[in-house]
């Protein structure tokens, strides 16, 4: 019998502290930095944020997260035997944020770990999930993004302090006699290291570099257009399907206008795409399951629809995935 992997719950966590473009706006000015709702709205789609408070982590924006993902599947800790992590801001440099995790959510003895695949580390992890669940290894995985770029963000850098938020997405991912996953793509690019970084490391006690986030937004932006309409086809391609099959995009919440421009590449209508970027900007490997968890709690996604997942990160990373709900 063929095995596959399904996703059987969704959950997700956003801290309670909600910031407006208005909201931006004022915390900025005492720095002499300049931005208003409208600049930021019509280059990015944003209109809010949320920020963590000192004192929670990564780990604990993933706990509710997955608890909520857990009770959607009707699964308990005992159930869940491997456990994975998508972040850029991991609660500490060693042990990993997965293990943290583990423990917060009173699980022992299953394989934990973190993938760093920055804004792609979500589908980085789901595709390795689904491989270990289809291996056999696996049958019921925590697959996870949390992200806290508030932290990494340069408050005098107007082009990319409004763009990022706070938050946690996490389904449970099991073995199925159904298919779930139809097919991954998966891909990276060294040598586009320098468009987006935060170039600084932890050496002696001390920060050596810059740890502030640094991008250059429209590299980024012809970058991410280009690979995202190549993988979502090879990934269709893989599975056997088109365009036509696809009942929802669920794409990297990073700017509306790359998510549309995707769309219309892929000749998919806009009111297929789910859109969670204006309330909550970027979260890196958050937005993803963030941005699918929205969709299935406010009806928009429902069983049995093909969805279409695909992001572009960091590194420069981008891949996609084509699944059954």
């Amino acid at each position: 019998m063929t095995r596959y992997a399904r996703i059987t719950g969704t959950g997700s966590s956003l801290p309670p502290q909600r910031l407006t473009n208005a909201d931006m706006v004022e915390l900025l000015a005492p720095r002499g930095v300049e931005t208003s709702d409208d600049w930021i709205v019509e280059r990015t789609g944003i209109r809010a944020r949320h920020f963590v408070a000192d004192g929670v982590y990564a780990s604990d924006l993933a706990v509710e997260a997955c608890q909520r993902a857990m009770a959607a599947a009707q699964a308990t800790p005992g159930d869940i035997d491997l456990i994975i992590v998508a972040t850029s801001t991991p609660d500490m440099v060693f042990p990993s944020t997965a293990t943290i995790l583990q423990r917060k959510l009173g699980i022992a003895g299953c394989p934990a770990f973190d993938v760093q695949a920055v804004c792609t580390g979500f589908i980085y992890a789901l595709t390795v999930a689904d491989a270990l669940i289809r291996s056999g290894t696996s049958r019921k995985a925590l697959v996870v993004g949390t992200e806290i770029f508030s932290r990494l963000l340069d408050f005098n850098d107007r082009t990319t302090c409004v763009l990022f938020g706070d938050g946690a997405g996490a389904v449970v991912l099991e073995a199925s006699d159904t298919p779930g996953i139809l097919a991954t793509d998966i891909h990276a690019d060294g040598k586009h290291t320098g468009i987006l970084c935060v170039p600084g490391h932890v050496s002696g006690g001390a920060i050596l570099g810059d740890p502030l986030l640094k991008m250059d937004g429209q590299a980024v932006f012809k970058l991410a257009v280009g690979v995202l309409e190549d993988t979502a086809r090879t990934t269709l391609t893989k599975a056997g399907k088109t365009t036509e099959d696809i009942d929802w995009l669920i794409p990297h919440q990073a700017n509306i206008r790359i998510m549309h421009s995707t769309a219309r590449k892929l000749k998919l209508p806009l009111d297929k795409v789910v859109v969670t970027v204006d309330q909550h900007g970027n979260t890196s490997a958050a937005s993803i399951p963030l941005a699918l968890d929205h969709a299935v709690r406010q009806g928009q996604v429902k069983k049995g629809d093909t969805l279409m997942l695909e992001g572009v990160g960091g590194g420069f990373t981008w891949g996609s995935v084509l699944l059954d709900f």
